[in-house]
C-alpha cells in the first residue's frame, strides 16, 4: 500500500522496470512461450496500479487505509502465543 509521494515514485519505477522486461520478453521469448511469461509481469503491473489509483484518487488529507487501521487497532491480534509461558500469580 502505497502511503506517501516517495513510495509512489518508487511504485511507478517498479512498473517500469516490469513494462521495459515485458517489452524485451516479446522480442526475445519464443512465442509459445511468451503468454505464460508475461501473464505474471502483467498481474503484478495491474496490481501496481489498482495500488497507485488508490492512492492518487484518495484526497491528501485523508489518511491511508493502513494508517487508519493501525490507528484503530485493526489487524492487531490479541491472541496469546502458544510458545510463549504466561505466568498467572
Amino acid at each position: 500500500m502505497i502511503t506517501n509521494d516517495d513510495e509512489l515514485n518508487g511504485t511507478r519505477a517498479r512498473i517500469a522496470y516490469f513494462e521495459d522486461l515485458l517489452a524485451q520478453m516479446r522480442v526475445t521469448a519464443r512465442a509459445d512461450l511468451f503468454p505464460s511469461m508475461a501473464s505474471g509481469y502483467r498481474a503484478e503491473i495491474e496490481k501496481i496500479q489498482r495500488e497507485i489509483l488508490e492512492y492518487l484518487t484518495r484526497h491528501a488529507s485523508q489518511p491511508s487505509p493502513a494508517k487508519v487501521a493501525q490507528r484503530d487497532g485493526v489487524g492487531m491480534s490479541n491472541r496469546v502465543d502458544p510458545r510463549r509461558p504466561e505466568h498467572h500469580e
